[in-house]
């Protein structure tokens, strides 16, 4: 759970302010959990991916809760789903299964299977509407038709496309990145992180990390000091779709569908063209996040590749602490938050430190230095007794 405050004292005080907050919300008509589904998809996709739990109705009442603050909602989440008794463990899916609703492959121009742009934004201008009715990027129906006339159809089969990196390992280009000794995934809702981390567990790390603070650390990595990704990634596929969720059944022992949740995915594909590397081969980064949440899945796949890279090296470790231990959200808010708390008492004492501190400097005495504070003119303290003539053991007392 990381840090959260606790109340510690004030409580007529405590209550005080949350009333506060619970009277202007009272004030706005409520909110049902559809209407926010459906108007804010996209920040409750983030609130469910770092809250590490599907579920669009808990994430719409979290964020409503919370009053859009996002680091709250995602407390809120984490903190029910602590609660929850798990009943039982998925069977792992096949991304291949996905039904897919977004697919952009920018690495080749006729992949195999669709391109399909699906719900974006990324090719619009970016206008805000004014009031009242009507959308600036509204398209006449003539506009929607665009310029097909005249073009092909192709008609795809109702399968599930080849992925890039199956293309590029049918042509023997694509590195190896299987590790037997990493068999099962690593959940960090049970298992402490610990260093070094396996891949499972760092996927893990970032599959729930603050979108913002996985974003920046790829960023960083692109054009600030650590150089541990660069702009030569290419991204091999972009998947936004729906998955089934398996359990197996307890008295069939069979799979059986129990839901279904939608995910993003990204292959990050990296030329090996380093000095001790294979320059025949490309290595591919993953990341899946939970909801339409590209942002992520893209950054995700690209620092699971660079930290693949650089494993084994001063940058390496440093880069699986900052993923295993800084890009947690839940944690980084809950510290910075936790310093409104009363801190009087330990910073009495960097006061205290201060003055004595600058009582030196001036030569004036430090209070408690006995040294400092002793009369000239005091007579030495006697010498003490030598070690070979030790003081008398009363009769009866323990030698």
């Amino acid at each position: 759970m990381g840090y959260a405050g606790v109340n510690k004292g004030g409580t007529s005080a405590i209550l005080a302010a949350e009333e506060l907050l619970r009277q202007r919300r009272a004030s706005v008509p409520p909110l049902d959990p559809e209407t926010v589904a459906a108007a804010f998809g996209e920040i409750l996709d983030q609130i469910m991916g770092e809250g590490a739990l599907w579920d669009p109705e808990l994430a719409a009442r979290a964020f409503v809760q919370a009053g859009g603050d996002t680091a709250e909602a995602v407390h809120l989440l984490r903190a029910h789903r602590s609660t929850l008794p798990r009943l039982a463990f998925s069977v792992p899916i096949d991304p291949d299964s996905v039904r897919l609703l977004r697919r952009v492959v920018s690495a080749h121009r006729s992949p195999d299977g669709p391109q399909l742009l699906g719900e974006t934004v990324d090719y619009s201008p970016r206008i805000m509407s004014g009031p009242g009715p009507g959308d600036p990027l509204g398209a006449a129906v003539e506009q929607l038709a665009g310029d097909t006339a005249g073009a092909s159809t192709r008609v795809h089969e109702d399968r599930a496309p080849q992925r890039y990196t199956s293309y590029l390992a049918e042509r023997d280009l694509l590195a190896a990145r299987e590790d037997p000794g990493d068999p099962e995934p690593v959940d960090l809702a049970l298992t402490p992180v610990s260093l070094p981390a396996e891949r499972s567990a760092l996927l893990s790390a970032m599959a729930i990390a603050e979108t913002g603070a996985l974003v920046n650390q790829w960023y960083r990595g692109v054009c600030g000091p650590d150089g541990h990704t660069d702009e030569s990634v290419t991204l091999g596929e972009v998947r936004h779709g729906e998955y089934d969720v398996r359990v197996v059944h307890p008295l069939t022992g069979r799979p059986v569908v129990v839901g279904a949740i939608r995910a993003s995915e990204c292959e990050a594909i990296d030329h090996l063209d380093q000095r001790g590397q294979d320059s025949s081969k490309f290595e591919a980064g993953y990341g899946f996040a939970l909801g339409h949440n590209e942002r992520k899945a893209i950054a995700m796949a690209s620092m699971d590749s660079a930290v693949h890279r650089a494993r084994g090296t001063a940058l390496g470790r440093e880069l699986e602490q900052t993923v295993m231990h800084t890009l947690d959200g839940l944690a980084a808010n809950g510290f910075l938050e936790h310093l409104k708390l009363p801190h009087y008492v330990t910073f009495r004492s960097q006061v205290e430190r201060a003055e004595a501190a600058r009582d030196e400097a001036a030569g004036a005495p430090v209070p408690g230095d006995e040294a400092a504070e002793a009369p000239r003119s005091a007579a030495p303290a006697p010498a003490s007794a030598p070690e070979s003539a030790p003081a008398p053991v009363p009769e009866g007392a323990d030698r």
